[in-house]
């Protein structure tokens, strides 16, 4: 045989090999755009990408085609988390850890916090602050090197001095020093500027304020207003310019006020949002993140003696119970709502509890898995890429075992995940 003809021979083998799809045959499929549950559907996926959906279980074209056989599945797009914490996971340790933990501890640590969230179905996740590490979590995943979800990350969070995410908070005077813009804290319109402009260096897709004062922070209030109106439209302003969107940690009403006047595209918790805030929310198209999972679990674990430094257990009983109320009452004065969990706050792989939260709070099953899909990927501006099986988007398929608009818990326990194409769980 000559060389010409073996040459021809093996491209046309690698060609026929490249070209292999897999047919998925669904027996309910979740079509997010419609709300509605469609019957007996081939998902067809070459590559990266869904290239056909197709009515009935359709035959595969080549011997060498894969079958994956979801007829007795609910099957729907990957889920997105809007608001998680991947280098972390809250425990009575915390505190401590930012003393004695490295990057390359805190990057460990990671794997498994993104392993476990993909296998739980949430193929995409915004995270929202963290050392920086998280961006270097983002690329290995986006390498291959670990798996994961798809992570779109604001870096280290933006505070004020002692505010929410102040990374000095609770040291002693001897390591307090004065950290400032390149360490994500912000005193003025021009340190706002910079703060921005240093994220996007360091490589964030997005920007994350502290509105007002938080829970776990080692300060005194949980809630009290932390920037001036003028800082957060600086930060708003650069952050456009740089395409990115902002996203507001607010507890308090008044912090909260001044984040959406001031540019920010969601609210995170939202905890005390009055009337007034929430018809201005829909005046300026913000959306509001619930994290209501992350609420249950700080009221538990304030109850437990030690688990949380003294200064932090006040708030926590406070604000936990109240965040499940607001977003119920949000959701019926038509504010917008972003699925979002706070995971990390929580173990990771816990994010799924939020769905069964909403629906408990008068939000509609299919309305929360929308809100985790095509809501969710519209604010990631990937509304043309996931959120939804069609031809052309992401293969980022999950399935449950049962219908969600019977049994939302069935959220909490996802059976196949597939990112991209390739499968990650299956049974």
């Amino acid at each position: 045989m000559k060389k010409t003809t073996l040459l021809i021979i093996l491209v046309l083998a690698s060609a026929l090999l490249q070209a292999q799809s897999t047919y998925i045959y669904c027996g309910k499929l979740i079509d997010t755009e419609k709300g509605t549950i469609e019957k007996n559907k081939t998902i067809i996926v070459d590559g990266l990408k869904i290239t056909e959906v197709l009515d009935g279980f359709i035959a595969p074209k080549r011997k060498a085609d894969k079958t994956i056989d979801l007829k007795n599945k609910v099957v729907m797009p990957g889920l997105i988390d809007m608001h998680v914490h991947i280098e972390q996971e809250f425990d009575a340790k915390t505190r401590l850890n930012k003393y004695i933990l490295n990057e390359a501890d805190i990057a460990f640590n990671s794997v498994g916090f993104a392993k476990t969230t993909l296998l739980k179905g949430f193929t995409t996740v915004r995270d929202l602050g963290g050392t920086g590490v998280n961006i270097s979590v983002r690329k290995a995943i986006n390498e291959g090197k670990i798996p994961g979800p798809r992570v779109f990350t604001a870096g280290k969070s933006l505070a004020t001095t002692g505010g929410h995410a102040d990374p000095t908070n609770g040291s002693s005077r001897v390591l307090i020093g004065n950290p400032g813009p390149k360490e994500g804290v912000v005193n003025s319109v021009e340190d706002a500027k910079k703060a921005v402009r240093q994220r996007y260096k360091n490589g964030a897709d997005c920007i994350k304020i502290t509105a007002t004062g938080g829970v776990l922070s080692v300060a005194k209030s949980g809630d009290n207003p932390q920037f001036t109106i003028e800082e957060i439209k600086a930060i708003c302003e650069t952050a456009n310019d740089y395409g990115m969107h902002v996203a507001a940690h607010a507890h308090g009403d008044e912090g909260m006020k001044r984040a959406i006047i001031g540019g920010v595209k969601t609210i995170e918790h939202g905890t005390y949002m009055s009337d007034g805030t929430m018809e201005l929310m829909k005046k300026y198209d913000v959306y509001l993140v619930p994290t209501i999972t992350a609420g249950k679990e700080v009221e538990e674990k304030a109850k437990v003696k030690g688990f949380y430094p003294d200064i932090v257990v006040p708030k926590a009983l406070a604000v936990g119970p109240q965040i499940q109320g607001t977003f119920a009452k949000a959701y019926k004065k038509g504010v917008k709502i972003a699925f979002g969990t706070d995971a990390g706050v929580f173990k990771h792989g816990n994010n799924g509890k939020e769905f069964g939260f909403m629906v408990d709070a008068g939000m509609p099953a299919m309305e929360t898995i929308q809100s985790a899909t095509i809501t969710n990927a519209k604010l990631l501006k990937m509304e043309k890429e996931i959120g939804q099986l069609k031809k052309g988007f992401y293969a980022d398929i999950v399935a449950v075992n049962e219908e969600p608009t019977k049994n939302i818990h069935t959220m909490e326990n996802v059976v196949f995940v597939m990112k991209n194409g390739t499968v990650y769980k299956t049974e």
